[in-house]
């Protein structure tokens, strides 16, 4: 059996690679078996198992959360396929489309809803990055 220690930094290090860089951050310091089990068994062994690639596995994981009508959920994963540019913002829309034909359109509703957030919210980092960098250039 591994080492609970290594499943645990192994499950970090794949947060930061399915959700972005500093992801593992902001996971609590505090431990419970729901927290133990969802970074060690689920990212440092499920999500980091050879065979797919983590935009394979992403793609899996919205098309369940999309039959569960998770918009909130489904943000999460956009975000992460936008932020390791998995997804375009057209492909994403495109598999809301596709979606809404097997998950049902009130389920596909929320797919569409926390996709379109996710978009925004990247789109909203890259004008603040912008507007940093412009900042930070004119100030010499």
């Amino acid at each position: 059996m591994s080492d609970p220690d290594d499943a645990r930094e192994r499950g970090l290090r794949a947060m930061d690679a399915v959700y972005g860089p500093g992801f593992s951050a902001t996971m609590p310091d505090t431990h419970s078996p729901m927290l133990d089990d969802t970074v060690g068994h689920l990212f440092g062994d499920i999500w980091s198992r050879p065979g797919l690639s983590i935009r394979d596995r992403r793609l899996l994981t919205l098309g369940a959360t999309a039959a569960l009508g998770r918009a909130d959920l489904i943000e999460i994963q956009v975000r992460g396929a936008l932020a390791n540019a998995e997804l375009t913002p057209a492909q994403l829309r495109e598999a809301v489309l596709h979606l809404h034909y097997y998950v049902g359109w009130g389920n596909g509703t929320q797919v569409h809803q926390g996709v379109e957030a996710a978009i925004a919210a990247a789109a909203d980092a890259a004008t603040a990055d912008t507007r940093t960098d412009k900042t930070e250039g004119s100030s010499s």
